[in-house]
């Protein structure tokens, strides 16, 4: 039996890491790690700056239990092309953008497996919004979505009136392609990782992923980033399409999130009809990559939507 480290720090033999070109012609990172009796195939997408070695752990376990997974690095970060002349800055345009490439990569990925069983869409965070939004859009057609700590909504340190006003401003200086910190400025180590998940190993596979792997790092959203995905969010909640949802939808939720809003996506969940598995203080906002309680009922939680797809 492979023990949890290796799991989460040896790259899998079997994946494939290849590249995929949106129509537009700009460069992603492609995963992909094929079960060996596969009963479906689940695209999984990571949340803002986050790359597909965090998740070896949980795609491992997914493949286990029969489900091919694929991922791309978002554009902009990870092991995709980067968006500013500093890569450290994480920046984009319009979310837009990102719907079309998760559109377009849909597309060509749904018709690869005709006859594969299911297909599912699972979203972290910041994938898990695009995620959403790509289903009410009709930019997707999952047979399934799942949804996990999903940024429908962002915990803003000087509140949501105030912190809009900021963005806004610091956009209106000409700021938009900034970080929203400087070197110096960036919050402590220890608060970081008490945002993401209370296991101090896992949070630790991020740095030695980074250290085999440097460019794949990714530093502060820009003042720009954070302006789109506030315009974002809010066009997605005011959308009339989201009421009409009818696919079967997970949403698993961090109550004690301090990234995103956990009010917000219990409201989103109560208007899609979604299945909701709520956490308490024990958890924070990586559900997939806290300690064992929280994960494994994270996990069971997912087997138990995904199951039903199967059969």
């Amino acid at each position: 039996m492979i023990d949890s480290l290796s799991l989460r720090r040896t790259f899998p033999a079997d994946a494939r890491v290849t590249r995929w070109i949106a129509p537009d012609g700009w460069d992603h990172r492609r995963f992909d790690w094929a079960a060996a009796r596969p009963v479906g195939r689940l695209l999984f997408q990571t949340g803002r700056a986050d790359v597909i070695e965090k998740y070896l752990e949980v795609f491992a376990h997914l493949v286990a239990g029969g489900w091919s997974v694929t991922a791309f690095d978002w554009r902009g970060q990870g092991g995709s092309g980067r968006l500013l002349a500093d890569r450290h800055v994480g920046h984009v345009g319009e979310f837009s953008v990102l719907v079309e490439d998760l559109r377009a990569f849909w597309t060509e990925w749904r018709a690869e497996g005709d006859g594969a069983g299911g297909h599912v869409l699972l979203g972290h965070s910041m994938g898990g919004h695009l995620a959403l939004r790509a289903a009410v859009e009709g930019a997707v057609a999952p047979d399934a979505l799942i949804l996990v700590a999903p940024m429908l909504g962002l915990r803003l340190p000087t509140g949501p009136l105030l912190g809009t006003g900021i963005i806004g401003l610091m956009n209106a200086l000409g700021r938009g392609e900034r970080a929203i910190w400087r070197a110096g400025e960036k919050p402590g180590l220890h608060t970081r990782q008490r945002n993401l998940t209370h296991d101090v190993e896992r949070f630790e596979d991020e740095a030695y992923w980074y250290g085999r792997f440097p460019d794949l790092a990714l530093g502060p959203p820009s003042w720009g980033w954070l302006r789109s995905a506030s315009r974002s969010m809010r066009a997605l909640l005011r959308d009339p399409r989201l009421d009409r949802l009818s696919i079967p939808i997970l949403m698993l939720i961090a109550e004690a999130d301090r990234l995103v809003d956990p009010g917000c996506s219990l409201r989103v969940a109560a208007r899609i009809g979604a299945q909701v598995e709520r956490f308490g203080p024990e958890a924070a906002h990586e559900l997939l990559r806290e300690v064992d309680p929280v994960r494994l009922r994270a996990l069971a939680a997912i087997d138990s939507s995904l199951s039903g797809i199967a059969a």
